[in-house]
């Protein structure tokens, strides 16, 4: 069912996709693995790295309309640990560095400043 959906999508990305998946195939960020097209549970996810738990979404117009079950939809992969990014497709088109650039970024998360000791210092 939803691989064979996954699949068709995969045989036909729109336009942001595939620009979108020319940044992200062959390990192009940090070596990490992108999956497009990926059946998640009752979804199928447009770009997922599995390790990191990062999902990216590339929206058209039609998700103005759909926002409810995107929100069911993102609730669902939110509770299974995923983190979701959601991109409008002009935005993919027109920008695809910076868009690269803040998958990047949310895959590699400033690191936390360590807790200071108490006391004094030798």
């Amino acid at each position: 069912m939803n691989r064979g959906q996954a699949r068709k999508l995969r045989n036909n990305p729109t336009d942001a996709e595939k620009v979108l998946w020319k940044h992200l195939r062959l390990r192009q960020v940090e070596g990490h693995k992108f999956r497009r097209q990926q059946p998640l549970g009752p979804y199928i996810v447009d770009f997922v790295c599995l390790d990191r738990k990062l999902i990216v979404e590339v929206d058209g117009g039609q998700h103005l309309e759909q926002s409810a079950s995107d929100a069911k939809r993102t609730a669902w992969l939110e509770g299974r640990g995923f983190r979701l990014l959601r991109y409008w497709n002009d935005q993919v088109l027109k920008e695809p560095e910076a868009v690269t650039e803040a998958i990047w970024n949310a895959m590699n998360p400033p690191a936390q400043p360590s807790p200071t000791k108490g006391g004094r210092e030798n």
